[in-house]
Formats: C-alpha cells, sequence, structure tokens
C-alpha cells in the first residue's frame, strides 16, 4: 500500500473512531439519567463524570498501544482504587495516596455499595460510599464498550451497544420511580441512536439501504407508541421498591412499655440537646398498632400510614412546613435502639461509624440505631418542626385524614361507650377530640411510687378496664395517652401514641407549663422529663398533637371515688362522624415516602406480565434474529447448491461452498483466482499436511465437472461434497473459536460477489499471468 493510500486510511480510521467515541459516550451519560434523582441536587454527577472520562480514557490509551488485556484490566483496578479513595472517605497518604488500609476498604466497598445504593431512602446525597456504584458503573461501562469498538472486530464491536443497554438496565433497576427524562423519549433515542450506529459500522449505512431502514425506524417508533402506555400503567419496577427492609421494629419491647423506666430514672441527665427550637418536643418512637396487650411500632408494610424504617443517607425528604433548626444531641445515660429526634428531619449526621447504622421513618418521623445508643455519642439534625398545638379555631370543621393505619385488637368494649358518651354532644372531629381529652385530664395522676396513690403501670386491655370502669381513674402518661388513642379511634379518629420527652416537664404540673433547664443554649432531658401524648390527623391540617395526662398535682386519695361514674348518661350515642373509605392520603398529611404500591386488578397485572415479556422477546430478537437470518441464509444457499439441477451445477456449487467458508474467515482468494490459484490459497497455515493436495484435487475436479463433454454421476456429485464437507471441517478447525463464532454469522461470504478485486491480501506471490 502507497504511502498517501495508507494516510488516507489512517484518516478514516480516526474518523470511525471519533464517531464511536461521541456516540458511545453519549449514550452511556444518557443510560446513566435515572440515577440522578437516586443522589438528588446532582450530588451524583461528579461520580459519573469521573467514572466516565477515566473509563474513556484508559480505553483510548489501551487502544493506541495495543496494550494487553491483562494489562487493561490491572490499571483499571488500580485506577479504581485510586480514583474510589475519595468517593468512600478511605484513609490516605498525604490526602492523596491511598493506604493499604484505605485502598482495601475501597475494594470491600466496591461490593457493599450496590446494597447500600437499594436500602438506602433517596435522596442519597453523598453518605458513606454510596457514590462508589456511579463511577463504577460508568468507568467499567465505558472502558468495556471502548474497547470492544476501537480494538475488536468490526461486527463484534457493535456489541458495545449491548454494554450501553446493560449500564440503562442497571441504572433504571437501581433509580427511583420518578426519571428526571420519559424512560420513552431515552429508550427510543437510545435504541435508535445505537442501531443506526451499529449498522454505520457493519456496512456502507443506511443509504444505500433506505428500506431496510425505514422498516427498522418503523418498528422501533410503533414499537415505543404501542409498548410505552402499556408499560406505563401502574408503577415502575425499581429494585429498592421490592428490598426488605432489614429493621422490624416489632421484634423489640414496647416503647410505652417502658415508660416509667424512664420515670424511676427522675433526675438524671438522659441526653442533651443544642439548639432545640421553643416548645418543641423530643419523641423517641411514634406507635400505630395495639393488640390488646401494648401498643408497639408497626412499620413495614402493616399500613400505608405506618411508613417503614429505611436507610436514609445524608439527605431527607420531607413535605412538612414550619420552623428549621440545628440540633445537637449528647446521649449521657441511654440505651437501646430508639433515637431521640426532634420534628422532622431533612438530614442527619451521626459520623462515619454509626452512620449505616441508622434507620429512619419518614411518616412518622422516628429514628433508630441498629446497633443501638451509646452514651457520649454526639449527632446532629438538621429538622422541620411543624406546629403540633394547632388551635382549635384553625381546625374547625375538618374531618378525620384518611390515613390508613393498622387495625387495633383486643380493645375492651367499655372503652367505646365511655367515647361515645363523652363525645355525644361534639359537632366536629376536633371537638371530640377535645371532648375525649378534656374528660381524661379531669382524672388523677399517680406514678404509683411510693407515697402515691396506687397505679399499676402497663396500657394492655385489663389496665385499660380499670382505669375507665374501676373509680377513682388513677395512672399517669402511658394510661392516659393509651386510652385516648383507642377512645379517638372509635370515634374513628386517625390517632396514634408518642412517647418522648418535654424539656422541664418533670418540674411543671403539665407538659404545657414546661421549662426547660438549659445552659448556653444546651438542654438536659432528664428521666422525669418523660411523656406520652396523642397525634390526630386532621384533613388538610396534619398531625395534631393532644395531653391526655392529668396535672401532678391532682393526686387522689384511697376515699376519692370518680363522681364522673354516676353522670354518665344511659343511652349510648352513636359516633357521630362515619368512617371515611380509606382512599390515598391527603396531600397535607405526610403520607410514606416509601411502601408497596396498592395491589393492581388481575387484568392490568396480566397485561403488563405480557408486555414485559414481549419486550424481552423484542429485545431478544433485535439482537438475534440478524445472526438467524444469516445462518438461515447460507444453510439455503448451500441447499440450493447441492440440490441443482446438472450434476455439473452441483459439484462447481460444492466448490463455491469450499471457497466461502475460507471468505467467512477472511482468508479467501480473490474474484479472479483460478480454482488451483484459490485450492493453494485456502490452503494457507493448514496443519494438515495431505490437505492442500485434496483441495488441489477438488479444484481439478471441479473444473472437469464446468468443461467436461460429459456431466458426472449423481454419484460422483455426492462423493465430491462428502469430501467437501471433510475440507470445510478441517478448515474450520485451523482457526480458534472467536474466529469461528465470527465467521458462522459473517455476512462476507454473501456479499463475495459485491467485492472489489483490489481485496488480494492473501494471495501467493506467484501469480498466472491473465
Amino acid at each position: 500500500m502507497s504511502g498517501p493510500t495508507r494516510s488516507r486510511a489512517a484518516i478514516r480510521a480516526r474518523r470511525h473512531h471519533g464517531t464511536d467515541v461521541v456516540v458511545l459516550t453519549a449514550a452511556l451519560v444518557l443510560a446513566a439519567t435515572p440515577l440522578l434523582p437516586v443522589y438528588g441536587q446532582n450530588a451524583a454527577v461528579p461520580a459519573l463524570a469521573t467514572g466516565l472520562v477515566a473509563g474513556s480514557a484508559l480505553a483510548l490509551v489501551g487502544a493506541r498501544l495495543r496494550w494487553p488485556g491483562w494489562l487493561v484490566a490491572a490499571l483499571a483496578a488500580v485506577l479504581v482504587i485510586v480514583l474510589g479513595t475519595p468517593l468512600t472517605g478511605a484513609p490516605t497518604l498525604a490526602g492523596l495516596v491511598p493506604t493499604p488500609r484505605g485502598a482495601g476498604q475501597v475494594v470491600v466497598a466496591s461490593f457493599t455499595t450496590w446494597k447500600d445504593v437499594l436500602t438506602l431512602d433517596p435522596p442519597l446525597g453523598s453518605t458513606g460510599d454510596v457514590l462508589l456504584a456511579p463511577f463504577l458503573l460508568l468507568f467499567v461501562g465505558s472502558l468495556l464498550a471502548l474497547t470492544l469498538a476501537l480494538r475488536a472486530r468490526v461486527t463484534v464491536g457493535a456489541l458495545a451497544a449491548v454494554v450501553v443497554g446493560a449500564v440503562m438496565v442497571v441504572s433504571a433497576l437501581l433509580g427511583t420511580a420518578t426519571q428526571p427524562i420519559s424512560p420513552l423519549v431515552s429508550g427510543t433515542v437510545l435504541v435508535a441512536g445505537l442501531l443506526a450506529w451499529m449498522a454505520s459500522r457493519t456496512g456502507p449505512g443506511v443509504r444505500r439501504r433506505p428500506v431496510s431502514a425505514m422498516v427498522l425506524l418503523t418498528l422501533v417508533v410503533v414499537g415505543a407508541l404501542v409498548g410505552a402506555p402499556v408499560l406505563a400503567d401502574g408503577p415502575r419496577y425499581v429494585l429498592r421498591d421490592h428490598v426488605v427492609p432489614p429493621f422490624d421494629p416489632t421484634q423489640y419491647p414496647s416503647p410505652l412499655a417502658g415508660f416509667r423506666s424512664y420515670v424511676k430514672a427522675d433526675d438524671e441527665v438522659l441526653f442533651t440537646v443544642k439548639g432545640l427550637p421553643d416548645g418543641a418536643r423530643v419523641r423517641l418512637a411514634v406507635m400505630d398498632r395495639y393488640d390488646g396487650m401494648v401498643w408497639n411500632v408497626a412499620g413495614g408494610h402493616a399500613a400505608q400510614g405506618s411508613g417503614e424504617f429505611r436507610r436514609v443517607g445524608s439527605a431527607v425528604t420531607t413535605s412538612d412546613e414550619g420552623v428549621e433548626a440545628n440540633v445537637t444531641f449528647t446521649i449521657k445515660n441511654m440505651s437501646g435502639v430508639w433515637l431521640p429526634t426532634v420534628g422532622s428531619a431533612t438530614s442527619f449526621d451521626l459520623g462515619s461509624g454509626v452512620a449505616r447504622d441508622l434507620r429512619y421513618n419518614d411518616a412518622t418521623g422516628a429514628a433508630v440505631l441498629t446497633s443501638g445508643v451509646r452514651n457520649n455519642m454526639t449527632y446532629s439534625q438538621h429538622v422541620v418542626v411543624a406546629n403540633l398545638n394547632m388551635p382549635d379555631s384553625v381546625i374547625g370543621t375538618a374531618r378525620s385524614a384518611n390515613v390508613v393505619l393498622p387495625n387495633d385488637t383486643g380493645v375492651p368494649e367499655s372503652l367505646s361507650r365511655h367515647a361515645s358518651s363523652v363525645a355525644q354532644n361534639a359537632t366536629t372531629p376536633v371537638g371530640q377530640a377535645r371532648a375525649l381529652s378534656s374528660w381524661l385530664l379531669d382524672g388523677y395522676f399517680s406514678h404509683g411510687l411510693d407515697g402515691e396513690h396506687s397505679s399499676l403501670a402497663g396500657h394492655g386491655a385489663a389496665r385499660m378496664s380499670r382505669l375507665l370502669d374501676a373509680p377513682p381513674m388513677v395512672g399517669d402518661g402511658e394510661q392516659y395517652a393509651s386510652a385516648l388513642a383507642l377512645m379517638a379511634r372509635a370515634m374513628n379518629l386517625k390517632a396514634r401514641v408518642v412517647i418522648g420527652f418535654v424539656p422541664g416537664a418533670g418540674d411543671a404540673e403539665t407538659a404545657a407549663q414546661a421549662r426547660p433547664r438549659q445552659t448556653n443554649g444546651v438542654v438536659e432531658v432528664r428521666g422525669k422529663d418523660v411523656q406520652a401524648w396523642v397525634e390526630i390527623a386532621f384533613a388538610g391540617i396534619g398531625w395534631v398533637a393532644f395531653d391526655a395526662t392529668p396535672p401532678t398535682s391532682r393526686q387522689a386519695t384511697e376515699e376519692e371515688q370518680d363522681d364522673r361514674a354516676h353522670s354518665q348518661p344511659q343511652v349510648l350515642q352513636p359516633p357521630v362522624q362515619p368512617p371515611d373509605p380509606q382512599t390515598e392520603p391527603d396531600d397535607e398529611v405526610r403520607p410514606p415516602q416509601t411502601g408497596s404500591p396498592d395491589p393492581q386488578p388481575e387484568p392490568a397485572r396480566w397485561l403488563r406480565a405480557v408486555a414485559w415479556t414481549a419486550g424481552g422477546l423484542g429485545v431478544v430478537g433485535v439482537l438475534v434474529l440478524p445472526l438467524l437470518a444469516v445462518l438461515g441464509a447460507k444453510a439455503h444457499r448451500r441447499r440450493l447448491r447441492r440440490r441443482a439441477s446438472t450434476t455439473s451445477d452441483a459439484v462447481t456449487g460444492g466448490w463455491a461452498e469450499l471457497v466461502d467458508a475460507a471468505v467467512d474467515l477472511r482468508q479467501g482468494p480473490s474474484l479472479v483466482d483460478t480454482r488451483r490459484e484459490s485450492a493453494r490459497i485456502v490452503a494457507v497455515g493448514l496443519g494438515a499436511a495431505d490437505l492442500p493436495g485434496r483441495l488441489d484435487d477438488l479444484a481439478v475436479r471441479a473444473d472437469r465437472a464446468a468443461f467436461a463433454p460429459s456431466p458426472p454421476s449423481s454419484e460422483q456429485a455426492e462423493a465430491y461434497w462428502a469430501d467437501v464437507h471433510d475440507a470445510v471441517a478441517v478448515k474450520w478447525r485451523t482457526v480458534g473459536w472467536r474466529s469461528r463464532v465470527v465467521g458462522r454469522v459473517s455476512t462476507r461470504s454473501l456479499r463475495h460477489r459485491k467485492l472489489r478485486t483490489s481485496d488480494q491480501r492473501n494471495q501467493p506471490s506467484e501469480r498466472r499471468p491473465r
């Protein structure tokens, strides 16, 4: 090849490689867009960009310098450790070079980061090692795709499109139900673009095949328009919605059952809070399931309004409105898994040591630390504190919110009668709730300690019956909060019990009169500050707190009887408000952001299953059908040659079959070579010593069949085809398995008559003059 010709070929190769890089990197960027809302506020963009640039650069340099595969793989591992270190916070030397411990941490995180991405609740932010996942996805994806496109043969290099498709599938599975770009748009653009790119690599382009191009484009557009409405009918499948959270609150004792253990701590400081807004309460746990024995935290998928405890990143999404604050907790003397919190969190900072153990319920604002709360630990929250003490005048006639909570079991029958009689004159839901809490506030207070009226701990069915049916009505926050929640539910109000702390309540008559002890803005929370209250949800308002615990000064004596037992009406009135249908929760009431969707009707589920199956078969068909078409065309050609109308054509067709096998292996002769010249070219490089002679004999027999005055017999033609079959088999065995696979599906022999006669790479040096 002359110098100018070689230069033009090099320019064309560089132009084609430039097209490959541009197309594949753009496709990878589009394929990774489902990951953006997972991290929020473009937090994943630096990791995605780093992975794409590093993987592309390594692939380009490796292809340019023709590095062996093992060297590229080794350098890829080094780059993952070096570039992954700042993404995981692993220890380094001088802030640049990873330490041996840091390198090991990155290696381990390369496997664990995928679990973190699935189990953390979006947006993930940059907590822990979660940014390593998008980096690895685009680093490995760009390295594989560009390496295939730049270094493999034309047909194999087109498989880089499969790598891009795999990146998009992984991104979609790790993503959320809400995408920045419509899946219909991104999928159509990606498929159409990659198909056009593959066609441009494997042939002269769609300009010479306008009919095929139009048919292909029509299939893509029609498939998108028909399949998209079906697949969009219902929630999108993402893996995070099907990962079972590891924390199960039902495996732990009821937090409310431990109410008096905090009371007994009395003046002991349990924890301190800095930055606590005025009037804010510290919640420990929110309980919405009653089983006749205890109130407990439902969580999981018990009910829509219960929410679930999920891993969260450094950022948390909330729809609450209120006062924003940064609060810092320091644990002094607490244990267990329940983590004190304030309001609705928008971010957590627990430090790298325990951040992985945090589980947060965005529907209730409660949090747990699965490894357990430890003394002297410090953590911070950025919170939004809503007004839970909404005046009745603001609530007005708002109905009970349509929040689905777990059903109660084991509730005493007398409790419903008391609720109906107490709230019989109330005309609004908030009026009912206020009437119930006011009635309970007229009871007597006692922790059952020395010097106080007898008051048993617990809040089971027997204790509730004794509280309401056996005067005097005596108890503390545990009993009164439980009674109010059950009575409110009997009136079809959506109620739940909260145990927490009101700083300074231990030194005040009521929680409303509490004044926290603080020094330099640091509030001390003591055991006697423990409180239990009830939250009731109203449509358009949200959760509103109701206190039912009597003032501490209302101490009963043994002789006192509850006169209200004699003042109850003899005729019970039905509840004022009928039960609301269980529909979707109001936008104004904070619903859980994660949970199981409502089950779809059977026809829709079947339709989606059929659509997914058809879509999967369509994708497989796009990849497999062209290969099957090539194999089918070759089989049809072979059958026509063997069953030719004359035996002479059958023998010459057998010779053509032998030559086409060599052409598919890129070892065939040119179109101007004689059969005997072609036999010598095909025999080059073969290990069988006798094969060149056998090929020359096949060439002579083919010439005799073509030019002899009498055609060969049918037996001679069949024997010729048997010898051709043996020769082709030997030829296939002389090449590697990759060449065999590529040769089987190659279209080179199908286009052999269209090849230029100048393609004479494997011709021998001795040429007979024409």
